[in-house]
């Protein structure tokens, strides 16, 4: 079994009780002391924020697993502990790093394709994306359009690549006769990055242009992942408002993390979707290609969404674009 960074916190947490006494740790700390203790070789990242991964499995262990080992504990910053050691009161040091600010060059449409390989590898959405581009849409007073138009839309075909699958014909076969037209939509907001201070207009600017569909998102290459707060208050506004929180790992795209998920709604605004597609044309395009698909129960015209670049083509074109510095 891999080694997860589940196990990775938990190992982490009994060699510092056990080397350091300390009961809790954020999970930066956690990351850290991983180093420290020669454990952070084990876990073979190559992403570039493997703390944030730590703190999004923690947080889903204890939501989701009632055995679950570890407890929070404390706010400003939030720690982690594992319940056999956590007591009614613990003080714990905060380990900070300040971190020097880049100005980058690319933008957020350079993004794109990182989410578009992504959603489309991986098995929580195995969805084709459509990039919409706003100066496409009709031309109306201003403020009319504000907040209307996600930055990209996805659809998951349930008979979508099954030719790429290593099944045996007549699998195959007894497969596409359990074929339904049941889609699945998807919806993001593409941010280049998210502070604290930007964290509430930038979730409620998603709010807007992506309650409609079946799952929305707001995705991010990079976050506040030093202020402890931030996921907390995410979780926050995801309990009250739904849209969950990707965040995009450009040194391996296939390693993005879904950090919050969104919530998951059985049916469709169509309202808002109809008005999508009287605004924009490249929404019309995508549900025009999208019904073709349907009819054919094939992705007959892939060119039509998209392109998932092969892993080279994305490893130029994030260095192309100077995404990553």
């Amino acid at each position: 079994m891999p080694y997860s960074f589940l196990k990775l916190a938990e190992d982490v947490l009994n060699e510092a009780k056990s080397r350091e006494n300390l009961p809790a740790l954020s999970h930066i700390e956690i990351w850290e002391k991983a180093g420290e203790y020669g454990l952070q070789e084990k876990c073979g990242s190559s992403g570039k924020t493997p703390w944030s991964s730590i703190c999004a499995q923690i947080y889903v262990d204890m939501k989701d697993n009632p055995k679950s080992l570890f407890s929070k504990v404390g706010t400003r910053p939030v720690r982690f502990g594992l319940k056999k050691y956590i007591s009614d009161s613990v003080n714990v040091p905060v380990v900070s790093k300040k971190t020097e600010s880049v100005k980058e060059s690319f933008y957020e449409r350079d993004l794109h394709p990182l989410l578009t390989k992504f959603v489309y590898s991986s098995p929580r959405f195995r969805a084709r994306t459509k990039t919409i581009c706003h100066e496409t849409s009709s031309k109306h007073k201003k403020g009319r359009n504000h907040w209307l138009h996600p930055d990209l839309m996805s659809v998951s075909f349930p008979f979508d690549d099954y030719e790429n699958m290593r099944y045996q014909n007549e699998t195959l076969k007894t497969i596409e006769s359990f074929h339904d037209t049941k889609l699945k939509f998807f919806s993001f907001e593409m941010k280049k990055e998210i502070t604290c201070y930007t964290l509430r207009e930038y979730y409620f600017q998603a709010v807007s242009n992506s309650s409609w569909a079946n799952e929305g998102y707001l995705v991010a290459l990079k976050y506040d992942d030093k202020d402890d707060d931030f996921l907390e208050e995410m979780r926050r506004l995801n309990n009250s408002f739904g849209i969950g929180f990707i965040q995009l790992d450009a040194t391996n795209v296939e390693q993005s993390s879904v950090l919050v998920p969104a919530k998951i709604h059985d049916q469709i605004d169509w309202d808002m979707l109809d008005r999508l597609v009287e605004e924009n044309k490249d929404v019309k395009n995508f549900l025009e290609s999208i019904n073709g698909d349907v009819v054919l129960q094939k992705v007959k015209n892939k060119n039509e969404y998209d392109e998932i670049l092969t892993d080279i083509a994305m490893e130029k074109w994030v260095k192309d674009k100077g995404i990553l510095l």
